[in-house]
């Protein structure tokens, strides 16, 4: 009795666990969560409260039984007991009692509606009066600095770059006016002019106007959910880890696919998304890469989950990529349930695991935490229904609703350009519902839902929330992480994405366009001994082209750098080829073909072009080729000293000095410094080295010879001539 946990009692008595936790802490009892290990006075209390519920409501029926069959007598003509006539006039008044009450209640809404709308016209009506101006969506009331009296004031909504033209519309004004204000304050711009938020701000304000930046155009075309038609949803699970701790492998066994054989190097290279059921409830699933190099990737997952699983291996333990996942679920304020794996091994050790994690603040449940900490094997299927019963407990607690009748919501999980479908897109679909044939925006893509496919590659009509599935008609590739919805129309739909196609526009022009600083400019002329290694890379999917941009533009130092001048999805065309001739860039191709005229066509201009299937391949390739462009460390070797005992003054020769070899050896092509009275006077090269009168390749210890210095004529008796060799070393990027 005292191992039983508050689910499983939740369970014996059918309700559910949140239930279960309301009613213990009415008893006074204070459980941390479901999971915790319920006592003995727990049970007991729960016992007897059910108990003297199922006594009271035993009665009550028998009570009912008596009423009733004293009104069947009465009704017959029999004689009534004097208990049934009490009986039968108390319910009478009960239930009048009640219905008075009800009428009531509803008197009282209806002058609390009545008195709110009033209240709303008239702040309307005011508002206007105050301004002056109509058909204004924002009001504010604010307090005059100089009278103390409320005042209206207008707020308008903005993205950043809309054009002087739609800026006059939202206030209401004229063009030519806000292009003389920008004209009085020191700016010329013209009527299609896009201006930045700074500018914006500080035109509205001389207008009397507040501005409230939109946090992504489209949100407008979003639909609200309604309370009403809120149902239970799937949770959104992401299995997170460290690389080769076994997160595909249980998804493998989970989904009875064998995920792993088809990633290169049994490495996860892409996000998936899987939905699967157990007990007749749904479960999505998002598989994140695990390596530090996926960091953007697994960022991105969280901010779309409900729930992560973190898998770490009992032999190996906790990982820095497991710290890393731990930080970014924490970030996204999402609930942890942790998978021990590889239990089955024999050097597991799933209590050390425990003790790292509690170390980080994720303390077991049976150590007197609140961390849900299963132990698992993703080969032998050990844990596995145990793990799903609890992530579906998670869900349960955590209430997870949303509106299936409004237009679909969701996020890009990722995307990638296929050959006879176009772009193909996975997404998941947080709010309502898409359906075949709805127009739909993507990021800065728009187009019509052609085809929707679920992970086992089905194909499917509508999908609703907590719904992963891949989806064509788009435009074009969208990026991994971009919003997804469905709108009105098609003119909406184009609409939506002009303004973000303008945008993305604007923003990467001005990019370009940034003013220089003095310091700037000396960093500039630093950069002119900067060797850069130009990359064009193209991939199969957005997530893995964006990761392998940022993996390699890391490898660097103070001497050489990588720069991406292009970077796209699809196969390598003649296009990238000429792009690469033109920078003299190197082609990573990253899972994808290269076309045929584009392979001839390298082949003729002898561009580099290299295909890669894993990522670290070609990050470990790139670091050698940027090692080869590194200038080699010069390190200098003894190689022998000689005293000047002598020196010949030589016609048209200069002044040659008469040495004893005291240490080492002397060669033709040696480096030499001379040294007077412990200080370097003189480095360079010998013009002569004889033996007598006689030219002379090297000269041993123990032998005297008369050394002819480069550009220097004045040796001094007593002088030290030193030889050393200049080595060259091949620098490392570590």
């Amino acid at each position: 009795m005292a191992n039983k946990r508050i689910y499983e009692l939740a369970k014996e008595y059918k309700i559910s666990s949140n239930a279960m936790l309301t009613i213990l802490k009415k008893h006074g009892f204070q459980p941390k969560s479901h999971m915790s290990v319920a006592t003995d006075g727990m049970i007991n209390a729960i016992h007897n409260k059910f108990t003297r519920e199922k006594q009271e409501a035993k009665k009550e029926m028998e009570h009912q039984e008596q009423i009733k069959a004293a009104v069947q007598r009465k009704a017959k003509g029999e004689e009534q007991k004097s208990d049934e006539k009490i009986s039968i006039a108390g319910l009478v008044k009960k239930y009048e009692k009640k219905q008075r009450k009800k009428e009531k209640r509803k008197r009282k809404n209806r002058k609390i509606v009545d008195k709110t709308a009033v209240a709303k016209s008239f702040k309307t009506t005011m508002a206007t009066l105050a301004t002056g101006k109509h058909k204004k969506k924002y009001k504010r009331v604010a307090q005059s600095k100089e009278t103390g009296e409320d005042i209206f004031i207008n707020i308008i909504e903005v993205n950043e770059f809309i054009t002087v033209m739609e800026l006059a519309k939202l206030m209401e004004c004229k063009p030519a006016e806000i292009i003389a204000k920008l004209f009085e304050l020191g700016m010329i711009a013209t009527i299609n002019q896009r201006l930045d938020m700074d500018t914006i701000e500080m035109i509205a304000d001389e207008f009397g106007f507040e501005v409230k930046q939109v946090a992504e155009i489209g949100e407008e075309a979003k639909e609200v959910e309604q309370e009403e038609h809120l149902t239970k949803r799937a949770p959104v699970v992401t299995v997170m880890g460290h690389v080769d701790h076994g997160k595909t492998s249980l998804l493998d066994y989970i989904r009875k696919t064998n995920v792993v054989s088809g990633e290169a190097g049994a490495i996860t290279q892409h996000i998936g998304a899987y939905e699967v059921t157990y007990k007749g409830e749904q479960i999505t699933f998002l598989d994140t890469p695990g390596h530090e190099a996926f960091t953007a990737m697994r960022a991105r997952g969280t901010q779309i989950t409900d729930i992560v699983v973190l898998v770490i291996a009992a032999e190996d333990g906790v990982r820095p990529q497991t710290i890393e996942a731990i930080n970014h679920a924490r970030a996204a304020n999402v609930s942890i349930i942790v998978a021990i794996n590889k239990i089955d091994k024999p050097n597991a050790n799933p209590d050390n695991v425990r003790q790292q994690l509690s170390k980080l603040n994720l303390v077991s449940e049976e150590w007197g935490g609140d961390t849900i900490i299963v132990e698992v094997s993703a080969k032998k299927g050990i844990g596995i229904e145990k793990l799903l019963e609890m992530i579906l407990i998670q869900s349960e607690m955590m209430n997870l609703v949303a509106d299936p009748e409004i237009r679909g919501q969701g996020v890009v999980v990722d995307g990638e350009l296929e050959k006879g479908r176009g772009p193909v897109v996975t997404v998941l679909i947080q709010k309502g519902t898409c359906k075949v044939g709805d127009p739909i925006v993507a990021g800065i893509h728009y187009g019509h839902v052609r085809s929707i496919n679920n992970d086992r590659k089905e194909n499917l009509l509508s999908i609703g929330p907590s719904t992963p599935a891949q989806i064509t008609g788009l435009s074009g590739v969208p990026q991994a992480g971009d919003s997804f919805i469905v709108v009105k129309n098609d003119q909406e739909a184009k609409e939506i994405s002009l303004k973000r196609s303008q945008i993305k526009r604007e923003q990467d022009f001005r990019k370009k366009r940034v003013s220089i600083s003095l310091d700037q400019i000396f960093e500039r002329i630093k950069e002119g001994q900067i060797k850069e290694l130009h990359l064009i890379i193209k991939g199969d999917v957005h997530g893995s082209v964006e990761v392998l941009s940022e993996t390699l533009l890391k490898i660097a130092n103070e001497e050489v750098k990588t720069a991406i001048i292009h970077q796209a999805v699809g196969a390598i065309t003649e296009s990238d080829v000429l792009l690469a001739n033109a920078s003299g860039a190197i082609i990573i191709g990253f899972n994808v073909s290269v076309d045929s005229r584009a392979r001839e066509l390298a082949k003729k201009e002898k561009v580099d072009i290299r295909l890669y299937d894993i990522i670290y391949e070609a990050e470990s390739d790139i670091k050698k080729a940027l090692e080869g462009m590194l200038s080699p460390d010069v390190k200098e070797k003894f190689v022998g000293l000689a005293e000047v005992r002598d020196v010949f003054k030589i016609p048209k020769i200069g002044a040659i000095a008469g040495c004893y070899i005291k240490e080492g050896r002397f060669n033709r092509n040696d480096t030499v410094r001379l040294i007077r009275n412990g200080k370097i006077i003189y480095t360079g090269r010998m013009s002569s080295l004889k033996r007598f009168k006689e030219d002379a390749r090297e000269v041993k210890e123990g032998f005297e010879c008369g050394i002819g210095l480069e550009r220097f004529n004045d040796p001094k008796v007593g002088d030290i001539i030193e030889a050393i060799e200049l080595i060259e070393v091949a620098k490392t990027l570590n």
